[in-house]
């Protein structure tokens, strides 16, 4: 016959089995989810940092492969005061192909806009290319020292601290002197109607904060000086 006590027993130990188990899992469950949370929040830093280092290496990297297209113009004939810097979509405004640096025919460069996520307005960033300043220290000083540069205006300010903490300026972003937003704003292309005038004989401005952070630097993040402060990224293309 069924021992109905016994059964009780046995099923009464099974139950405390159960319920132990139960909460041994819940305990775990608990221990894990507080791991992962805390493990989400202590690395919030760390991923910031990590966009921050990837952007600024996208930033950086870029000029280098325009640089490279104006080589091949160079060993082409084409002059430094001739290259024009016309983007897809101005490319009929050219008065030779062979003289942009983007065009097919020409230096047949790619131009990429920067990543929206560097910039502060959260637009992709245009590049703008001029010889209206020059670097200290690079190559010659004063008259015709003006070099070809690629700037990009607008940055966000962690990726521009970020760009002059990895290549060697501190973490700190100097300020320049005075307001050259007149010199790194204008573009070195022809608009169809008005051609870009190389300046010739001229000691052009220097990018320079007045203690010298810049001097022999082929490329940084500065702040400008004027009241619109912004954060601009410079790197010399073309050293003169």
């Amino acid at each position: 016959m069924l021992n109905v006590r016994k059964v009780k027993q046995k099923f009464s130990g099974e139950d405390g089995n159960v319920l132990f188990l139960i909460l041994i899992a819940v305990a775990l469950f608990a221990a894990l989810s507080y791991a992962v949370t805390s493990s989400s929040r202590s690395s919030g830093g760390d991923a910031s940092g990590e966009t921050n280092k990837i952007s600024s290496a996208q930033i950086t990297q870029y000029p280098a492969s325009v640089n490279t297209a104006i080589l091949r113009m160079i060993i082409n004939g084409v002059s430094i005061d001739e290259i024009r810097f016309n983007r897809p979509g101005e490319y009929d405004d050219l008065p030779t192909p062979e003289f942009g640096v983007f065009h097919p025919t020409g230096g047949a460069a790619t131009y990429i806009q920067a990543p929206k996520d560097s910039m502060e307005d959260g637009q992709p960033g245009d590049w703008v290319f001029n010889a209206e300043m020059e670097v200290p220290d690079i190559e010659l000083e004063g008259a015709d020292g003006n070099d070809v540069i690629a700037f990009l205006v607008g940055l966000k300010k962690s990726i521009c601290a970020k760009i002059n903490e990895e290549h060697g300026l501190g973490n700190t972003i100097p300020v320049l002197s005075a307001d050259r937003s007149s010199d790194y704003t204008q573009r070195m292309y022809h608009d169809g109607t008005t051609d870009y005038d190389f300046p010739e004989g001229t000691d052009m401005n220097d990018i320079d904060d007045g203690s010298g952070s810049f001097d022999g630097k082929p490329f940084g993040c500065f702040q400008n000086g004027g009241a619109d402060g912004d954060y601009v990224y410079y790197h010399v293309i073309v050293e003169r």
